[in-house]
């Protein structure tokens, strides 16, 4: 149960969590943006936008951009959305995947259920290893994450891993109820009500649809939507020995092995670099 100002009122924790952007972002917000964002909840509730999400259009989320002292698409360990950063423990001297999960990557809770959820569901060691990685590129740059974690892993994984990585983004604006797959409602908040996917989501999507991997990055999204339970905890030690059989960890250090990507884990190791 959570309350109001007039008290106790009965309201669904991980719905009320997921329409505010996630756990994070209630993390960040101060006691009274709480109880107004209570407030707005029950007042969608007896609307009935909860049930039927009547939020904004996309011209009214485009409105807010010079509201905001910050790019919405800037990667997660980048920004504070409200209040400050904060400091980073140093990286070693020869980074593993990890070092990056414990030091750097933002968000791993997520990733950590959606891994998780596939392994407990009997999916193949790379779509579970897909699924923990297919995030993790959002500490980097939010805009496009599904290309960009894709990017940052392709020299370490399988093809078919980061083929599941990098489809996965396009798959999540495109149901498919036979695969357990609904259009999220957490969408129509943050994209607006009337959003149609760019040109290129639209081809990845078609492109996807074709292809005899379909499955796994279809796999991907539908242990994404539902790995956001505010009640459980999943630690990395059940993935140590999938890592070190499926991810290909360069005995130099993740930034130090001179592959097209290496500046990318570099600028994850020291985001306070002024330059």
């Amino acid at each position: 149960m959570l309350k109001d100002s007039e008290g106790t009122v009965d309201i669904d924790r991980d719905d009320f969590i997921t329409s505010l952007g996630g756990a994070e972002a209630v993390a960040r917000m101060d006691h009274e943006a709480r109880a107004d964002a209570i407030e707005e909840y029950r007042a969608n509730q007896l609307e009935g936008a909860t049930a039927k999400p009547k939020g904004q259009t996309v011209a009214e989320v485009e409105a807010q951009i010079d509201t905001r002292g910050y790019r919405r698409g800037v990667g997660k360990l980048f920004i504070a959305e409200q209040g400050t950063v904060t400091r980073l423990p140093p990286m070693p001297a020869r980074p593993t995947l990890i070092d990056f999960f414990e030091r750097r990557f933002q968000s791993t809770q997520h990733v950590l259920q959606s891994a998780s959820l596939a392994q407990r569901g009997g999916a193949s060691e790379e779509v579970v290893l897909a699924c923990l990685l297919h995030d993790l590129g959002q500490s980097l740059m939010r805009t496009d994450h599904g290309w960009w974690s894709a990017q940052i892993f392709e020299p370490y994984v399988s093809e078919r891993v980061t083929f599941a990585i990098r489809y996965h983004q396009a798959l999540r604006f495109y149901a498919d109820p036979a695969a357990g797959y609904e259009y999220p409602e957490l969408y129509y908040k943050l994209y607006g009500v009337d959003y149609e996917p760019p040109p290129h989501v639209a081809a990845a999507y078609e492109t996807a649809r074709r292809h005899p991997w379909y499955g796994d990055a279809r796999l991907v999204t539908t242990n994404d939507l539902y790995a956001f339970d505010q009640t459980t905890v999943v630690t990395l030690d059940p993935f140590v020995d999938l890592i070190g059989r499926r991810f290909k960890q360069p005995p130099e250090g993740l930034g130090n092995d001179n592959t097209p990507v290496a500046h990318m884990w570099r600028t994850l190791a020291t985001p306070d670099a002024p330059l």
